[in-house]
């Protein structure tokens, strides 16, 4: 037992130097460069590296989100946008540069029929370098030969390296002679500058000025070349890659109105809340008395045509309460009626037969003391009731 647990551990033991030293032969130490991650502005702006180049050459550079015109004498590299999404700012941009602006556009940029009829250049399909590009591994960065003009300020014919270009499928094409341009044989021109009006218009096939695509080939030298950068130029890049939220653009375009809206919405919400205490004393539910509504109901039929028909029943409930108090009283004559009445009552006869028998001989505001009379005496029948039991 001894013997073969010495043989499986001498086994082990040999296996693990066996692959220590493989290990050892096949594998060696070296430094790697990892570029760190971007921070601040240079993680959320596609142009920041390209922005912070030209400014070293000696220009300003301004990242713009949406389009604000600079001066003819501006530089504009255009990325992601649009240019057939809105009529108003593509008329501005080609005003602009049809004044002298210098005008840059990647591949991101799209546009439709407009755009080729307006400047005379566009990508067209190439057959001969896709077919060829079949047969053969793709090379990241190609040189590409700089050709000018006659007459052009730079010097051309030169050799540079580009990176990640679209020339396996797509060349440039111009209506009238370019400018400048670079390209080759096989794939075709890839790089190319028009004059429109007094301005120029350079179209890159690539996106050499995006992110850390500057440091690759001669993207640097690209960028300068095709913007025909010059010391104190206003270089402008422009891009809708990142644009602002609706709630941004909103509070840059109208704060004013948004402001006062919120104001206006703080301040129905103010007058509508639940208050924690009354805003006014309450008022005291009592109903009226039977007095005061039997004295405003014959106010206002006094006052509204009604007198007659007040005076009427007021001669009723007198009738009424004399019949209870004076035998026979529905059979009296005018005269004795009063008598009794006035005998009751300790009132005034004349005053008593005026007040029933001739009302329309007092004016329209004495008919009230009328009345006060007539209710008087039915007061005094009904509680006087001594006075009628001996009478009767």
């Amino acid at each position: 037992m001894s013997y073969g647990r010495h043989a499986i551990v001498t086994l082990v033991v040999l296996a693990l130097v066996s692959l220590a030293y493989w290990i050892g032969t096949n594998t060696y130490w070296g430094d790697i460069d990892v570029p760190t991650p971007a921070r601040g502005e240079a993680r959320t702006n596609p142009t920041y590296a390209a922005q912070r180049f030209v400014e070293e050459l000696g220009a300003r550079a301004t990242r713009n989100r949406t389009l604000v015109v600079p001066p003819p004498s501006s530089v504009i590299v255009l990325s992601s946008w649009n240019w057939d999404l809105s009529a108003t700012r593509r008329d501005a941009l080609e005003r602009w540069v049809e004044s002298g602006g210098r005008l840059v556009i990647d591949r991101s940029v799209t546009w439709r029929d407009d755009f080729e009829s307006w400047s005379g250049i566009s990508y067209e399909y190439n057959k001969s370098a896709a077919n060829a590009d079949q047969d053969k591994e793709r090379e990241p960065c190609r040189r590409y030969r700089e050709n000018r003009r006659e007459g052009a300020s730079a010097a051309g014919d030169q050799v540079h390296w580009l990176c990640d270009f679209y020339d396996q499928f797509f060349d440039i094409r111009t209506r009238q002679p370019a400018e400048w341009t670079l390209g080759t044989a096989d794939t075709g021109v890839q790089v190319a500058r028009v004059r429109v009006g007094r301005g120029a218009l350079t179209l890159v096939n690539g996106r050499p000025f995006q992110q850390r695509a500057i440091f690759d080939g001669d993207h640097a030298w690209l960028l300068a070349r095709a913007a025909d950068l010059r010391k104190g130029d206003d270089v402008h890049f422009l891009s809708e890659a990142d644009y602002p939220s609706l709630l941004a653009l909103t509070w840059q375009r109208g704060g004013p109105v948004v402001v006062l809206a919120l104001v206006l919405v703080a301040m129905l919400l103010w007058r509508g809340a639940v208050r924690f205490g009354p805003g006014a004393a309450a008022t005291v539910a009592a109903r009226r008395s039977l007095a005061e509504q039997i004295c405003g109901t014959g106010s206002f039929a006094l006052h509204h045509g009604g007198a007659d028909s007040l005076h009427a029943a007021a001669v009723r409930a007198l009738d009424e309460a004399a019949r209870r108090r004076v035998a026979g009283y529905a059979h009296l004559a005018a005269n004795p009626r009063t008598e009794a009445l006035a005998r009751l009552t300790n009132l005034d006869p004349e005053a008593l037969a005026s007040a029933i028998y001739h009302p329309r001989t007092r004016r329209p505001e004495e008919l009230g003391t009328t009345i006060a009379l007539l209710e008087t005496a039915r007061r005094r029948l009904l509680t006087n009731t001594g006075i009628a039991n001996g009478f009767n």
